[in-house]
């Protein structure tokens, strides 16, 4: 009876851990192939033969990016397409350049939560819960915060000198839907943004020519 009381709680322990691992690579890897097409699984895998300790380093987000635009600020992606070896490791990374006055506005992942390290400045940043909750706070040097995944956050530079952040996401290819432009980036008629808006056409088609939209 003693032998049989240890055995379960071993039985319930190796269960764990295999269900834990199920959803692990049956490989050690899998490189990107980017010259074939990408899938809603990924990229096809690069012959093992044709791998090399290049897939698998990425220097890109040493370089700051050109924040020289409406929203002063520069994201600068490590996904797939640029990093082949985070494909089917449900890992990425990028870089946020943002000046002063700087704001990645209101956007979405939805295939990732992120969690975001403030490196240099000052961050304001914040996300709204599917209840309409909003969950803000200033970030300094050192602070991280999470985002879940699909839900609208935003990043401001909210000091008086630059700021520089990484996001991580538990995704190779997060993905990305920005609000602003989701609205008035596109041909998507003035009066239908009016009706589930209630912005007036005016302001919309102000709006519209910022964003580059039509319609």
């Amino acid at each position: 009876m003693a032998k049989k009381m240890m055995v379960l709680p071993l039985f319930f322990a190796f269960s764990v851990l295999a269900a834990s691992f199920s959803d692990a690579l049956v490989q050690d890897f899998c490189v990107a192939d980017l010259k074939s097409a990408d899938t809603p699984a990924g990229y096809p895998c690069k012959k093992v033969s044709l791998v090399t300790e290049k897939d698998f380093a990425y220097s890109g987000l040493g370089v700051a990016g050109n924040t020289s635009n409406i929203i002063k600020a520069a994201v600068t992606p490590a996904f797939t397409a640029q990093f082949p070896g985070v494909n089917g490791l449900g890992i990425s990374l990028a870089r946020l350049d943002l000046a002063v006055g700087g704001v990645i506005p209101m956007h979405t992942h939805p295939a990732a939560s992120e969690v975001l390290l403030v490196v240099e400045g000052t961050i304001c940043a914040g996300f709204v819960s599917s209840a309409n909750t909003v969950y803000f706070k200033t970030l300094y040097k050192g602070d991280i915060m999470v985002f879940p995944q699909g839900l609208l956050h935003f990043q401001i530079n909210s000091g008086k000198t630059t700021a520089l952040g990484f996001v991580s996401f538990s995704s190779p290819n997060p993905g990305l839907q920005i609000l602003d432009y989701a609205l008035f980036g596109n041909e998507l008629p003035t009066d239908i943004v009016a009706k589930t808006t209630f912005l007036d056409p005016v302001t919309i088609k102000k709006l519209k020519g910022v964003l580059g939209g039509s319609g």
